[in-house]
């Protein structure tokens, strides 16, 4: 028996998102626009940078003052010393410095300046992650049950380079409604062998696979439906994703 195949559909009808915004509002304005409507599981996948604008998480460069220590971080890797006092605002730890910041940030994400963006956003400001993308996640959730009725999963993504490859793919870092971890120990594989290991994270695959449809280049695409996607609805926080650190063999 098969199942029906995963679709990815690009929200296209969204206008540029700025702060105090009515994200949903305009997302469900965009599916109406395209003569869409949202299912019952149905997974709603959205850009951080759109997230971070509406919410406020917006710096204007102009404003900081940067340390000492960022100078020296500036001049070290080519960067502008107020976008990293940023950087380091938002960063607990420096897991790599070389000609970028690798950060682990205070959500205990590990990536690339700690997620601060200067892309999509006006000249002299940056964006930085939102300061609980679980939590923003859940609400629009919510919003979303209350405006259609349908109990759908909601993703928010970025997108970040990966250790050992080049090239930036989609990450979840923000989620509500599906289980964080697929765990498949204990089920036979293709020859009935028992697999001991493996561990799935479809918030991180769904994200991925949106990216392909949103893109990097401009914010026209903020959002992306996935129909028919193989996931658990569930609850849990994208933290559940993110490796222990006596687990880390890289560090």
């Amino acid at each position: 028996m098969f199942r029906d195949c995963m679709r990815i559909i690009p929200l296209t009808e969204v206008p540029l998102i700025d702060v105090g915004d009515d994200v949903v509002g305009f997302l469900l304005k965009s599916m109406e626009a395209q003569g869409l409507d949202l299912e019952d599981d149905d997974v709603l996948v959205i850009a951080q940078t759109v997230v971070s604008k509406s919410e406020g998480s917006i710096v204007d460069l102009s404003s900081i003052d940067p340390s000492p220590r960022a100078r020296e971080i500036a001049e070290k890797i080519g960067e502008k010393p107020k976008q990293v006092e940023v950087i380091l605002d938002q960063t607990d730890e420096i897991v790599r410095l070389e000609h970028v910041i690798i950060s682990r940030t205070k959500h205990g994400f590990v990536c690339a300046n700690a997620g601060v963006d200067s892309s999509n956003v006006e000249s002299g400001n940056v964006t930085v992650l939102p300061e609980n993308p679980d939590e923003s996640a859940k609400e629009i959730r919510k919003r979303l049950k209350k405006e259609t009725g349908k109990d759908v999963a909601v993703i928010i993504s970025d997108s970040w380079g990966r250790p050992f490859r080049l090239g930036a793919v989609g990450f979840a870092i923000g989620s509500a409604g599906v289980k964080p971890l697929e765990h498949l120990k204990g089920r036979k594989d293709a020859y009935g062998g028992l697999l001991k290991t493996t561990t799935l994270a479809p918030p991180d695959s769904l994200a991925a696979a949106a990216s392909l449809e949103m893109g990097e280049a401009d914010e026209g695409v903020p959002a992306a439906i996935i129909k028919d996607a193989p996931y658990t609805p569930g609850e849990g926080s994208i933290r559940d994703i993110s490796r222990p650190l006596e687990e880390d063999l890289f560090r």
